[in-house]
């Protein structure tokens, strides 16, 4: 089962900017990519996504995060700036084929071993 790679989590002080990638062995731009994210003690909950046809943002994460392709380099990328301290957890990347952005995470068929965001001073 081919599984997506996530990278670029690390610590960053409240309004800095990290950029997380997801990579895989396939090729990515055919599927729907969710971003995810789960804080100690929390539900994991859903931050973005991109399928070919639509791209969506949670509440939480709106006009500071942007979610991007690029088709030659087989990436998805998950932009974050202005970061706070409850953007602080793991974060996954996700896969599906064949629907755009559900919602409910059991729709992702494939699943990355995460990368920790972690926010504080």
């Amino acid at each position: 089962q081919v599984r997506p790679v996530e990278s670029g989590g690390g610590l960053v002080q409240p309004g800095g900017s990290l950029r997380l990638s997801c990579e895989a062995s396939v090729t990515l731009q055919y599927y729907t990519i969710g971003w995810f994210r789960q804080a100690p003690g929390k539900e994991r909950e859903g931050v973005s996504c991109i399928s070919r046809r639509i791209t969506y943002y949670a509440d939480s994460v709106k006009g500071r995060f942007t979610i991007s392709r690029d088709n030659v380099k087989n990436m998805v990328y998950l932009q974050m700036n202005n970061l706070k301290a409850e953007d602080t957890a793991v974060y996954y990347c996700a896969m599906v084929g064949g629907i755009d952005c559900p919602r409910d995470a059991s729709f992702y068929t494939t699943w990355g071993q995460g990368t920790q965001v972690t926010v504080s001073s």
